[in-house]
Formats: C-alpha cells, sequence, structure tokens
C-alpha cells in the first residue's frame, strides 16, 4: 500500500529560494532547535506530506517549508540544482575571522532519476566548511547518506541539520548523523548530505532502502554540490561516499552504480556501515523487533514505484495491516519504535503469515527484492565495509556476504567485522553500538581516501573474518 501524502493549513513564513523562478514559500513554524549532542543514538518519527503546491503541508504537526515542494518542470541532467537558500545550522558559532563555524550551509534541491528512469526532486544541503582542507591537493568532498530516518518529510536530514531536534504532534525527530557531518567539516572537507528521494519533497512518499533511488540520489547530491554559489569543490575534487546502515545500503548501491551512472563524479573511497544488502533477509531480522515499523516503510516504498504490487499487498494484509502501512508512512524512527515497537507481521496479514512467508510464495514479491539485491556490480572505488558480529537488526551474514561478492568481483575491499558482546536480542544496540564505536576510524579511513592515499583491499583474510 502506497499513502498518498495530504495537506493541511497551517501559518507559516514566506522563504526566499536563490535558483532558478521563485514560488511563494512558506517556513516551518513548530520545528524546535537542540544542540547535535543530544543525537547519540536514534533518528524520530514523521509523516508523509503531500502534494507539491503553494498549499503548506504539515506532517504530524511540523509544517514543511514550501521550498520542499517541486515545480512542474525538473532540469534535463541529473544532478542540475533546482533551487537553494541559506541554511541556518542548528549547531554554529561566529569563528574568529567572521566566518561561520563549522562551515555555511546551503540548503539544495536538485533533478535526479528515480528506480523506474522518471525525473525526481530530491533535497538535501551543501556544508562549505570554514577549515581549511590539510590533505593534500583541493578540497574534497564527502556525499553523506542518513542512516533510517523514517517515512516522513519532518524528518528529512536537512531539516535535521537545522533543527537537531524536531518535535511535533507525535513525532520526535534526532539528527544523530550530525555528528559525522560535524567531524568531516573539522577536517575541511566540504560535505552534502542527501534526503533521499521523497524524503522532505512533499510529491511523493520516501522509497525506503531502494537502490537504485538512494545510490542515485547520492550520486547527484555530488554532482549539485559543484554548482553551488560560493562552493570550493570542482568536477576534480576526490569524493568519499559515506553511510550506514540505510545509508551504508545507498552508500554501497552508489559506489556499484557510479561507473555507469555517474563517471563524471571523482570517487575515490567508500564508507557503508550495516549495510542492507539483501533485503529478503534484513527483514527477517527487523520482523518483530524495535524497528519492525521499518518493514511499512519498505513496503509503502516499493508498492508506490511497482503499482502492481499494491494489489498483493492489499490482498494480503488485514484492517490491522493496512492501518499499520498508513501510520508508519508519517513516522520517523522514534515514532515507530514507539507505536510499532516489536510488532510481529503476522498481525498485520489475513492469514496469519509472516511477511517472510509472503515472500517466499510470491515470485513477484521475489523478483522486487531480488533487484535490490547490492553485491551483483563491483564498486568502482576502495570501501571500507563493516559490520557489527552481533547485528540482528540488519544482520551481520548478509553484510559479510556483500564483502564476499564485491572480493569475488575483484573489489577493493575493505573488511571490518565489529567485535562487541551482545548488548539485547531485537533492540537496536547490537545495531547502533558499531555506528559509535567505529565513526573514528571510518572517518580516518576516509580521509586518507581523500588525501589521495592507496588502500589496500583485506579480501585475502575473509576467510579467517567473522
Amino acid at each position: 500500500m502506497s499513502p498518498r501524502k495530504t495537506t493541511r493549513s497551517s501559518s507559516t513564513v514566506n522563504t526566499p529560494h536563490l535558483v532558478e523562478p521563485r514560488r511563494p514559500g512558506r517556513r516551518a513554524g513548530r520545528l524546535l532547535a537542540a544542540s547535535v549532542a543530544a543525537a547519540a543514538c536514534l533518528g524520530a518519527v514523521a509523516e508523509p506530506a503531500s502534494a507539491a503546491g503553494s498549499e503548506p503541508v504539515v506532517s504530524r504537526g511540523v509544517t514543511i517549508p514550501a521550498f520542499y515542494n517541486p515545480p512542474a518542470q525538473l532540469p534535463s541532467a541529473d544532478g542540475s540544482l533546482v533551487r537553494t537558500e541559506p541554511l541556518p545550522l542548528g549547531l554554529s558559532l561566529p569563528g574568529l575571522d567572521g566566518r561561520q563555524m563549522p562551515g555555511t550551509a546551503t540548503r539544495l534541491m536538485y533533478k535526479s532519476t528515480d528506480a523506474n528512469g522518471a525525473p525526481v526532486a530530491v533535497t538535501g544541503a551543501y556544508i562549505e566548511p570554514s577549515a581549511a582542507w590539510k590533505g593534500g591537493g583541493e578540497r574534497p568532498l564527502v556525499a553523506l547518506a542518513s542512516g533510517t530516518m523514517g517515512q516522513g518529510d519532518q524528518c528529512a536530514p536537512s531539516l535535521s541539520l537545522q533543527h537537531p531536534l524536531t518535535i511535533g504532534e507525535g513525532t520526535v525527530s534526532i539528527g544523530y548523523d550530525n555528528i559525522a557531518v560535524y567531524r568531516f567539516l573539522a577536517a575541511g572537507a566540504a560535505v552534502v548530505v542527501t534526503d533521499y528521494a521523497g524524503l522532505g519533497t512533499t510529491d511523493r512518499l520516501h522509497t525506503y532502502v531502494n537502490r537504485l533511488d538512494e545510490g542515485h540520489a547520492l550520486l547527484d547530491a555530488a554532482r549539485a554540490a559543484r554548482s553551488v554559489e560560493g562552493a570550493s569543490v570542482t568536477a576534480t575534487s576526490r569524493v568519499g561516499l559515506y553511510g550506514y546502515s540505510q545509508g551504508g545500503g545507498a552508500s554501497a548501491s552508489a559506489a556499484e552504480l557510479q561507473s555507469s551512472y555517474a563517471p563524471d563524479v571523482n570517487l575515490v573511497g567508500t564508507y557503508a556501515g550495516a549495510p542492507p544488502a539483501d533485503l529478503t533477509e534484513v527483514m527477517k531480522g527487523i520482523d518483530g523487533s524495535a524497528l519492525a515499523g521499518a518493514l511499512g516503510w519498505s513496503i509503502n516504498g516499493f508498492a508506490q514505484t511497482d503499482p502492481e504490487l499494491k494489489a498483493i499487498v492489499d490482498a494480503r494484509t488485514n484492517d490491522t495491516g493496512k492501518a499499520a502501512l498508513k501510520g508508519t508512512s508519517t513516522m520517523c524512527v522514534g515514532d515507530a519504535i514507539l507505536g510499532y515497537g516489536f510488532a510481529n507481521s503476522k498481525k498485520w496479514t489475513n492469514d496469519g503469515s509472516s511477511l517472510a512467508d509472503i515472500i517466499a510464495a510470491e515470485p513477484k514479491l521475489q523478483a522486487i527484492l531480488a533487484k535490490q539485491r547490492i553485491g551483483n556490480l563491483k564498486p568502482a572505488a576502495p570501501v571500507r565495509l563493516v559490520t557489527g558480529v552481533q547485528d540482528d537488526i540488519v544482520g551481520h551474514a548478509q553484510a559479510r556476504q556483500l564483502a564476499v561478492d564485491w572480493c569475488r568481483k575483484g573489489g577493493n575491499v575493505t573488511y571490518e567485522p565489529v567485535r562487541l558482546p551482545n548488548l539485547g536480542d531485537k533492540i537496536l544496540t547490537n545495531h547502533l553500538a558499531p555506528l559509535l564505536t567505529d565513526q573514528g576510524s571510518a572517518i580516518s579511513w576516509m580521509k586518507d581516501r581523500l588525501s589521495g592515499k592507496k588502500a589496500v583491499s583485506n579480501c585475502w583474510s575473509m576467510p579467517l573474518q567473522p
């Protein structure tokens, strides 16, 4: 089922658009700013907003700025800017030289191509750092794919940069990936963040974990960054892709797609943390977990991309399941944990079958998920793949298999299993802990790639690695 976004009126403030024709804009009125330091763990809740146009869009009590309403026509070239405007960072200080620390941010809307080959408007943010790059060569760019934020527009990563904590009517969202953004900026690397297709933009639902939509959106964000006024990055700047969890899947997908989709992006390295490479296996881990609501995001997104799937979903889900799909479509992580944490998909179906059982019995569903498998193509540049050996949400085994698949194709892969004790089954701790414990090493590895240092594959060690 693919719930449509809905609009509700709300008083807002005009917002300037700096690139291409302006339309009347409105700025969100209820978002609450707070320190990014509070974002040590999860994202939070959101709701899909609706319809491009002049009417304000409200998602769970949060008014989405009109900047996020795509125009009727988009540029032809992928990565072309549609519009920009200044983006106030939620955590920013004036520097001694008068420039803001850690940098100057710009909100973006740019053109990408979705999984069906159709044009799609994607939003995000570019941050020009105040710090100098000391790694050698011109300033590099990190294209960052955020981890799971949800399916509601108010949870878009670009909004979380402005409002690290967002609270609405039954929604709360935390910009936990802002920490990595700021660490790269402190090193003097420019950063561009994608919101992904449909997250933020009000014309469609976010197509959660769709590898083509996410990979394209991330690569096109790197392209769009070059055209931002005041940006120091160019077409020759070294580019690194960085992401964990959903972001790890997006960066992994982009690494595979770069050579065919965006050969003009000078990709030098990819960090893929806890990548959901095999969605059939990942859905088994998510079912019954604290993040069970993510099942709804996946189904909603794939039903939107492939309308034939909607008939299957409608036929197999009961009223409880249909309500869950509609409810999750407007949620961020926090809302989903509170509303659908530890839900079992058997309660969503007419005959009590689990989602895994239904997939096993439906060739159409098997084909859809097979197309989403990451690992069928060789990554275009060195990759550092990290997976927690205790991860029971985005399963360790399927992430490790991605490293094996890439190694067999001759990829330059640095595989790093994170060995930690079991911190609790199905409660996200085993999934989140490696995000925190490995981040310093991940950023250090990426800075070496951005400095031009060679990466040495450890594929030879795979038989010895857990």
